[in-house]
């Protein structure tokens, strides 16, 4: 596991939508839901979101990109690293998966 300031990956190649993390892929911190879709698309990322329009892109636009929603509102980077870490099997399980585009966690 690698700790960049504060976030933590669980796997490698997730796209953390904190700005932090979206600067340090390369994006801008304001960059639009269709420039990080895009980015994660074309460099075979995994987006980690609780931003329900990442959803809805994927309904449309279907995966990949796939989407890690998180369910569990607004919350501090530790407290959302334990949930990450908590469902790291199931992440783990999901992202090579070629049945499904979004994993929900409560």
């Amino acid at each position: 596991m690698q700790i960049y300031r504060g976030a933590w990956f669980v796997c490698s190649k997730m796209i953390l939508l904190w700005s932090l993390i979206i600067v340090h892929a390369g994006l801008k911190e304001f960059s639009t839901d269709t420039a990080i879709w895009s980015f994660a698309l074309e460099n075979q990322y995994t987006i980690v979101t609780n931003d329900e329009d990442f959803y809805i892109l994927s309904l449309g636009k279907g995966f990949p990109p796939k989407i890690i929603l998180l369910r569990t509102g607004n919350q501090s980077t530790k407290y959302m690293a334990a949930v990450l870490l908590k469902h790291k099997s199931e992440i783990e399980k999901f992202i090579p998966s070629k049945e499904y585009g979004v994993l929900e966690i409560f």
